[in-house]
């Protein structure tokens, strides 16, 4: 049965890969709708490939660029457009790998609208995904996770009765800075925190994961994605990142999904879930790559992870505030206003302050959104 899907950040890294994946899958999937926040040159390829009925460019004055360029391509733009393209009508699945909160509205509304959802975008269940869960519940809709972590739980958990769980245990690969001693963190710049060691990635996620915040991220929405306490969520660290994460059970077994690190495995197996379909791939070398290595993360060097568990299990519009803050105090260290160490410890005074509240809502959550950008842009 062909499926037809629609890609919120389609110009970004994961929607890039996600359109890749489309190509290899051929006619079995097609897509309908796309968004991004304002690269027109890249969409207009992209409605060109695929003859896409309806496009978001979240930026006005791009999307009134765009429209005469592709005169067959329902333009739309702003918050409402990305809500549009989301509920298209012709569509039954759709990738949210936009960054960012702006995520969260259209979410809602696809939910709302029974879309299935393959979710790429962590803020949206570290803002709200007590919320966003209760709503995919009440309308029935499958939330499939494309994170390499929880994908390879995902897959891991295939079969199994999630009450014979005991953890789940996300690999890090520790980013850049795993082996940086103390007084070396006193001088981390821009550039440095953007090489991570494994994967390549947008700015925002690659500062993230030089500050474990990323991990803290994937703590908060495991969560939520598989119905388990904090308690029952480890970290490790595992620098060659083949492991993609472990389950536990309660017989003292486990098991683990491996690949090479490639965002177009479990893209595609959330396309196609619950099924699988063959694609070209390299087939895993274990003698070329032998060297499988394990560490507790350092909570004092990365205390964003901490933060994160703090967050979580204070609950309500916290796990809100927080990845709000984060996202301003990040974009701040990008633009050389604060320093790397300052990220974690502006952060820390900020959770501090928030006074949180338990009945949650849309409304309310964008709301407290609005109060964490603004509170981190003047600490």
């Amino acid at each position: 049965m062909k499926k037809s899907i629609v890609i919120l950040g389609s110009s970004g890294s994961v929607g890039r890969q996600a359109i890749n994946v489309v190509r290899n899958l051929g006619d079995t999937v097609k897509i309908t709708g796309l968004a991004v926040k304002n690269n027109i040159d890249i969409l207009e390829k992209q409605i060109r490939e695929f003859e896409v009925k309806i496009a978001c460019v979240f930026d006005e004055v791009a999307a009134e660029k765009l429209r005469p360029r592709v005169p067959w391509c329902n333009i739309v733009y702003g918050m409402r457009g990305l809500c549009d393209v989301a509920t298209y009508c012709d569509s039954d699945f759709v990738i949210m790998g936009m960054v960012g909160s702006h995520g969260i509205l259209p979410t809602a509304k696809a939910i709302e609208a029974k879309k299935n959802i393959g979710l790429a975008n962590k803020e949206i269940l570290v803002s709200a995904g007590e919320y966003i869960f209760k709503l995919a519940k009440d309308y029935g809709v499958n939330i499939i996770p494309i994170d390499s972590e929880h994908s390879a739980i995902l897959q891991c958990l295939s079969g199994e009765n999630i009450k014979n769980v005991s953890r789940l245990i996300l690999t890090a690969s520790g980013g850049p800075f795993l082996k940086y001693k103390d007084e070396e963190f006193k001088n981390i710049r821009l550039q440095d925190a953007l090489k991570h060691p494994t994967w390549t990635m947008g700015e925002k996620v690659s500062i993230d994961c030089s500050t474990l915040m990323n991990k803290g991220f994937e703590v908060i929405e495991a969560r939520w994605i598989f119905d388990i306490l904090s308690d029952r969520i480890d970290v490790v660290v595992h620098p060659q990142s083949f492991v993609h994460s472990f389950v536990e059970f309660i017989d003292g077994s486990m098991k683990a999904q491996i690949a090479y690190p490639n965002m177009e495995l479990p893209i595609q197996y959330a396309i196609t879930y619950p099924d699988r379909v063959p694609r070209k791939f390299e087939p895993f070398n274990f003698k070329n790559n032998s060297k499988f290595e394990f560490y507790e993360p350092d909570r004092k060097k990365f205390r964003c992870l901490d933060l994160a568990y703090i967050a979580l299990q204070e609950g309500g519009t916290m796990p809100c505030f927080l990845n709000a803050a984060n996202e301003v105090l990040v974009d701040r260290f990008c633009r050389g206003d604060i320093s790397w160490l300052s990220i974690s410890e502006k952060l820390e005074i900020l959770i501090k302050r928030h006074r949180t509240v338990s009945d949650l809502s849309v409304e309310l959550l964008l709301e407290v959104d609005c109060e964490a950008r603004i509170e981190a842009s003047v600490i």
